[in-house]
């Protein structure tokens, strides 16, 4: 459910395995699909009279669609949770965006959610909405909660261009990330050997703020540094949402990804950058539109 980036990368590992039914809402994306060793169903989680091909359809089901992008409750999830047969296992992909504003602290999987944005809000109403189907359903659900995910081609090298300010030093958050592929092969193991209702941050080993993660991307490609800002000064220069993610500071412990059996391939972003710097500028990846 929800097969855009990262779902692609996680066809060609299920197919090796599973039978595998991919969830589109676009007909021209069907070809891509079975390009890639799926059998693509046509549904549309905000159409729930288009999801009755889904009931009972699998009994392994990931689910990375997100929510739609407002109100307080997650309306494709609610639609999901009617369909999903007894005893199924379901592997969720939430946000690490649950926690709120931490301070920095070390955050654990036990800790309490406490969202401060709508956004956020949403994800922990899916959360909660999985979990009491889990509860009445025997099902076994594994919650994956994921930060800022990047790739080669995932990177912020647009706004390092256009100068993007970032935050001073004594100001900065705390940020938290996941290589796309990394990311991947995490959904994978959650899905073959998670323990029944467990959460898991799928979060590398990173442990630094975000105007430095944006001055380690620039250095890597020869990019100039952010301008730092007081927060004030910053409020007036980045969207609300840009702002929000600025917000919140803390740092993710990852120790259970050990129960899955992960071995991440890029450890931090610093192993990441060190592998995919470029030579020269012609080298460079191109840009997705969300970089």
């Amino acid at each position: 459910m929800g097969c855009g980036d990262v779902g692609m990368r996680l066809l060609p590992l299920l197919v090796r395995r599973y039978r595998v039914f991919a969830m589109t809402r676009d007909p021209e994306r069907c070809a891509d699909l079975r390009a890639a060793g799926a059998v693509p169903v046509l549904a549309d989680l905000d159409q729930p009279a288009s999801l009755g091909r889904l009931r009972g359809l699998a009994r392994q089901v990931v689910h990375l669609a997100p929510p739609r992008p407002e109100g307080e409750r997650d309306v494709r999830t609610r639609s999901l949770a009617a369909l999903l047969p007894e005893g199924a296992r379901v592997v969720y992909v939430s946000t690490t965006g649950v926690y709120g504003d931490c301070g920095g602290a070390l955050v654990t999987e036990t800790r309490s959610v406490a969202p401060r944005n709508a956004r956020a809000g949403r994800r922990v109403d899916a959360e909660r909405v999985l979990r009491a189907w889990a509860r009445r359903n025997g099902g076994q659900l594994s919650i994956l909660r994921v930060p800022g995910i990047y790739a080669a081609e995932r990177l912020p090298l647009k706004r390092l261009r256009e100068g993007t300010p970032a935050l001073r030093p004594e100001d900065d958050v705390y940020t938290n990330h996941i290589q796309a592929d990394d990311l991947a092969r995490i959904i994978l193991q959650a899905l073959r050997r998670a323990l029944p209702n467990r959460v898991y941050h799928a979060v590398d080993n990173t442990r630094m703020k975000m105007g430095d993660y944006f001055d380690a991307v620039a250095d890597a490609y020869g990019l100039p540094r952010p301008p730092r800002l007081a927060r004030e000064d910053l409020r007036a220069q980045v969207s609300p949402m840009l702002l929000s993610f600025m917000s919140e500071s803390r740092r993710l412990d990852n120790a259970r990804l050990r129960e899955l059996g992960v071995r991440l391939r890029y450890s931090d972003v610093s192993a990441a950058l060190a592998e995919w710097a470029p030579v020269d500028a012609g080298t460079m990846p191109a840009l997705r539109k969300d970089t």
